[in-house]
């Protein structure tokens, strides 16, 4: 058994998926299914490309159908809480690699889903969950913390700044 993975992220993000599964729900497997029709009235569907790429655009159609179900099931909804220098879903957070100010990194705790929500967003995006993101969580600006790294390396960052996601 798994465990659920809460998937952090505003109301505007949220809202955004909503508005996009319902139109992969509706309006977008009316257009797949008449894309798949159309190819089929051409023929031998053995040798028609037209046809296998809409069962392939209706297959890829599927599964993000399913992953945006999962991912609102598993949605925690609102803004960023707690102290405001501390690490918390939703928190924009700069980080220095081995307390070195020239190598740092900025990026959000939160949802992926958010980058395409605020356009502001240019930075990196790191789940709570990321080995990253379980490093950082509830510290706050100075505090140094490590983690392993998905290679195996043991890395150490300082984290210089922590902002509340902009709006």
């Amino acid at each position: 058994m798994t465990d659920k993975q809460t998937v952090w992220m505003t109301k505007d993000a949220y809202d955004k998926l909503v508005q996009e599964l319902d139109y992969l729900k509706g309006d977008g497997r009316v257009a797949i299914a008449k894309k798949i029709g159309a190819a089929k009235a051409e023929g031998d569907l053995s040798e028609n490309g037209g046809y296998h790429a809409a069962r392939e655009e209706q297959g890829q159609m599927e599964l993000r159908i399913r992953q945006l179900e999962q991912m609102l099931r598993e949605a925690q909804v609102g803004e960023p809480q707690g102290a405001p220098d501390v690490v918390s879903a939703g928190s924009t957070v700069t980080v220095a690699y081995d307390g070195d100010p020239d190598d740092s990194d900025v990026f959000l705790l939160g949802s992926r889903e958010m980058m395409g929500v605020d356009h502001s967003l240019t930075t990196q995006v790191f789940s709570p969950q990321s080995p990253l993101g379980q490093a950082v969580m509830g510290h706050k600006v100075g505090d140094a913390v490590s983690y392993e790294a998905p290679n195996g390396k043991e890395l150490s960052v300082t984290i210089i700044k922590v902002e509340a996601l902009s709006r």
